[in-house]
């Protein structure tokens, strides 16, 4: 429902208004006096709220502000960035209530117009409200207490922060890069131009461009630095890719054939066919229509290379106007027109029918209305009085919502968006299908031109339909060509410093209210800010509109596409917040003057950081996205061309449960979050499962180890055994008695002490397994180490040496004549013991100690 048909009265004067009073109707809705003492604080005074971005800074708050839309009571500030609306108590924030100051449309002061009460009393002050409506498809109303003047405080912070003084005061350039730095966009621009020419393997630098050293080219196509310096057009970008046959000199005197120099230049280019679509202005043929330029007929015939393969003779050239044909005849009295097919060789030419830039905003100014009138959340508060009261008026539902389907079509927003695919399908058809190439173009050619064009090259090319080759699609046919954001959008003015005001108020949709019989009896709203002309206002939602475009082909073919709709919805929102500086001013050109990719943040970086934070699982990322189910192009059919409303952008404020994905989508989402838990949970489990091998691993080795040393132990045990043996009979051929104790230490008795005195010595003895050593210390006053050596083995202790030293029937190798103490066996004296000489001077010598047969000798 248009605003225009809102029967509602309006004051006079603001002074009239001011003193209106109203019902108790909406004193009962409100219920202000609920709210303890709502006042405004001093500037200097702010709370440090947590909800605030880097660099933005509180420019005026208010406090017991209630928002009509969903009676909600909570404070209302105005920052440098946004308007923010925080719920009473936790101060969370209200997303319905807060939105970014670039992206308000316009907003007006307002207040409740009731007829009178015999019953209400005559001093019951009117009630204020401040109408806030956003280029993101909602209408939001704000309520304020009588006599608080805190309505009038964020009116006027909102003139001074959506229209600053200096450019350099706008939120972009106060945050700065922060961390998402913004890399030169013409560096991006050269390696797609290096991509479409075959040349990807070559990569730009910023030394490159200074130089001029980037104009490479190939068999058909080149890269011209022509209007490197902007001269030649300042809306064109400074590289251009042109045919190879065509020298600068003729770019340049084709250009001033072409509507603001935007003369035709190659967007896109088949690798395979050498197709291309180029896109351009409209021809300036003069009032007569029989102006022509041989330079541009050969520049247009150049595009239409010798056809490869198989097939003979020239391709055919389809010129595709966007305009409807009679527009394009009503700008030839401005010099304009379109070409005549008998001046271009195999030329055709195709009228495609897309209304203007004035028919597109007002569509979404009507859409908008519309799904403010039968939405759940409507900027009226009688909406939800009706809620609260039980009422079925409306409900906020598509079903509900198709009773007014007539309006909806009135709106023809979806009729628009409509013809914008059919063109483009049309064109990527023409390409695709016949090898042909197609020459795009409207009026001055960075409007339709750009939608067209680019939805053409996301058909054709897989590459543009990945995140990386949206965002190049979008700087190339978007930025570098010239589409003028900063008049499309209504972003604030940048490049040139201007004095132009912000549209405040504009005729279609500001202030009233469409009436209705249960509206009418709640009061009726009047504007306090003055209207503007739509002729002089440039804003129209073509970008938006394009993504509206995208979104229908992510539905009609849902594998194709790596990004999601939700990634376009906040692509959307980055773009009219002017967070970032990357779709500010109106040309490549202005944004280098400015310098706004050294000032400012990137979106791009922004977005990518997000997509980072969680992976494959995000929300930006597709979960049915399959590249080869769609590596070639893709040519939707007429019949499947018909678009619906995008609920995650047109719906998500006035009908928020409808704007959820949908139900398929978002169940695959949780299957998604789920099978990416397990999948984290199975390589958890396979990464303990390898270290228990690992440590299984290596129990086994220390397990082989351990068996191979206990099998060298039970070796040496076995000859240690044998050594004590052959040591026990050497001692017990000395006539001493051995007892080898289990704990290690060994009782030798000595009975050849003729006296009948028995001398017991206890010796505690070690084995030295590494080689075969077992060493016996006395524990008395005589001390005695006696060292066996088996037959095999011959060692280097220095006990051998000793042995060999005091015995005379050692051999010379070394190696002990008698095997397992033979010699004691022959009752020598010599058996290979070292005595302790000072404990046995100290000891009485008997000659028993020596046998008889020594005596004899």
């Amino acid at each position: 429902m248009s605003a225009s048909r809102r029967s509602t009265s309006l004051s006079d004067s603001s002074a009239e208004i001011e003193r209106m009073e109203s019902t108790g109707s909406w004193d009962d809705a409100l219920d202000w006096f609920k709210l303890e003492h709502p006042a405004s604080r001093s500037v200097s005074h702010h709370a440090n709220y947590k909800c605030l971005l880097e660099a933005e800074r509180v420019v005026v708050e208010g406090y017991g502000v209630v928002l009509i839309n969903t009676d909600e009571a909570g404070t209302l500030i105005v920052t440098n960035f946004r308007l923010i609306f925080l719920s009473e108590g936790t101060e969370n924030i209200i997303a319905l209530g807060t939105i970014p100051l670039a992206t308000i449309e316009k907003f007006s002061k307002m207040v409740v117009k009731s007829q009178s009460a015999p019953r209400q009393s005559e001093k019951t002050p009117s009630q204020r409200l401040l109408q806030v409506i956003g280029r993101d498809m909602r209408i939001i109303v704000f309520g304020f207490r009588p006599k608080t003047k805190q309505r009038r405080a964020i009116y006027d912070g909102l003139l001074r922060c959506t229209k600053p003084s200096r450019p350099w005061d706008l939120y972009a350039f106060n945050c700065g890069p922060s961390k998402f730095t913004n890399a030169n966009p013409k560096v991006r621009l050269l390696n797609e131009c290096f991509r479409l020419l075959g040349k990807g393997f070559c990569s730009a630098s910023i030394d490159m461009i200074d130089k001029g050293s980037y104009t490479l080219s190939n068999e058909l196509w080149r890269i011209s630095n022509v209007n490197s310096d902007y001269i030649m057009s300042p809306s064109y970008p400074f590289a251009l890719i042109v045919p190879k046959s065509i020298s600068d000199e003729e770019v340049v005197h084709a250009s001033s054939f072409r509507s603001k120099g935007r003369l035709p230049v190659v967007s896109w280019c088949h690798p395979g066919t050498g197709a291309v679509l180029a896109r351009s202005s409209q021809p300036l043929v003069g009032l007569m229509m029989n102006m022509r330029s041989n330079t541009d007929e050969k520049l247009v015939a150049a595009l239409c290379s010798q056809l490869g393969g198989d097939k003979k003779g020239r391709r055919k050239l389809y010129i595709a106007d966007a305009r409807p044909r009679k527009n394009a005849l009503a700008n030839v009295a401005m010099g304009g027109g379109s070409e005549s097919p008998s001046h271009y060789f195999q030329s055709e030419v195709v009228f495609f029918g897309i209304d203007n830039i004035h028919a597109m905003r007002e569509s979404l100014s009507r859409l908008r209305d519309y799904l403010d009138t039968h939405g759940s959340t409507s900027s009226d508060g009688t909406l939800s009085l009706l809620r609260h009261g039980g009422w079925t008026w409306g409900g906020g539902n598509l079903s509900s919502m198709s009773a007014s389907v007539a309006t909806l079509g009135d709106s023809g927003w979806l009729i628009h968006v409509q013809s914008v695919l059919a063109g483009s399908a049309w064109i990527a058809a023409r390409v695709a299908l016949e090898s042909a190439s197609v020459l795009v173009h409207c009026s001055d050619g960075w409007d339709r031109t750009s939608q067209l064009i680019s939805l053409a090259n996301l058909l054709l090319d897989p590459y543009y339909r990945t995140f990386t080759g949206f965002q190049a699609l979008i700087e190339k046919d978007w930025l570098a060509f010239g589409h003028p954001f900063e008049e499309r959008m209504g972003m604030p003015t940048v490049s040139g410093c201007s004095d132009k005001p912000l549209d405040l108020s504009r005729q279609s949709s500001v202030g009233s209210f469409p009436s209705s019989p249960m509206r009418q009896s709640s009061g009726s709203f009047a504007p306090q800010a003055p209207s503007s002309s739509h002729a002089q206002n440039q804003y129209s939602p073509i970008f938006l509109q394009w993504i509206d475009c995208v979104s229908q082909l992510l539905r009609m073919y849902p594998f194709a596409f790596e990004f999601s709709s939700a990634f376009l919805v906040d692509l959307l929102d980055c773009v009219l917040s002017c967070r970032f500086g990357n779709f500010f001013c109106n040309s490549e050109k202005e944004r280098q003057l400015v310098g706004v990719s050294e000032s400012c943040g990137c979106l791009w970086a922004y977005l990518a950081d997000l997509r980072s934070s969680e992976g494959r699982s995000h929300v930006h990322y597709n979960l049915f996205y399959s590249p080869l189910k769609h590596k070639g192009p893709l040519l939707p059919p007429a019949a499947a061309l018909a678009p619906t409303l995008w609920p995650q952008f047109h719906l998500r404020w006035a009908c928020p449960s409808e704007a959820q994905a949908g139900e398929l989508e978002a169940q695959c989402r949780n299957m998604s979050l789920k099978f990416s838990e397990l999948q984290k949970a199975k390589e958890g489990a396979e990464k303990k499962a390898k270290e228990t091998t690992n440590a299984m691993e290596s129990l086994s080795a220390e397990l082989q180890n351990e068996k191979r040393l206990s099998s060298s132990a039970m070796a040496l045990a076995k000859r240690a055994s044998k050594e004590s043996a052959a040591i026990k009979r050497a001692i017990q051929s000395l006539g001493c008695k051995v007892h080898f104790a289990g704990g290690g230490d060994t009782t030798v008795d000595i009975e050849t002490n003729p006296m009948g005195i028995t001398q017991e010595s206890v010796f505690s003895h070690s084995k030295r397994e590494s080689d075969g050593i077992v060493q016996h210390q006395y524990n008395s006053d005589l001390s005695i180490s006696i060292s066996a050596v088996a037959d095999d083995v011959v060692s280097n202790n220095p006990l051998d040496r000793v042995c060999g030293a005091i015995c005379p029937s050692r051999a010379r190798d070394g190696g002990c004549r008698w095997p397992e103490a033979g010699c004691a066996q022959l009752c020598s004296q010599f058996i290979g013991v070292k005595a302790n000489y000072d404990a046995i001077d100290s000891l009485s010598i008997y000659e028993t100690y020596f046998d008889t047969r020594e005596e004899g000798k």
